[in-house]
């Protein structure tokens, strides 16, 4: 397992929510910036030679996200949080679907252990 600290505060907008997921887990200088692509990179998180994100877990890994300061965010930002849910939901359903493990799991922080 391996845990991604995502400090939740920078984002405001669909905007800042992609800088700070790309920078973050360092995704491909062709990511499209959309939930669709979001889903792609996070798809592959178990495969480093797919080139979807320099943060990678060995195959049958867990990428854990935290989310820090993640009231805050979702008062500010309701769809983005929302989109993170859904969006985590779906990689690791259609990931299932083609009968490979989940890879992503979500942890929730109001303020991050210090």
């Amino acid at each position: 397992m391996t845990v991604i600290k995502i400090d939740t505060r920078p984002i405001v907008d669909w905007n800042t929510f992609h800088e700070v997921f790309a920078a973050t887990l360092g995704f491909p200088g062709f990511y499209g910036r959309n939930m669709n692509a979001w889903i792609d990179c996070m798809s592959y998180v178990d495969d480093a030679g797919a080139g979807m994100s320099s943060i990678t877990v060995e195959p049958g890994g867990l990428l854990v996200l935290q989310l820090d300061y993640v009231n805050e965010f979702a008062a500010r930002c309701p769809e983005q949080y929302q989109a993170i849910a859904e969006g985590a939901a779906f990689v690791n359903w259609r990931r299932m679907e083609q009968g490979q493990e989940a890879v992503l799991a979500l942890s929730y922080y109001k303020q991050p252990p210090r």
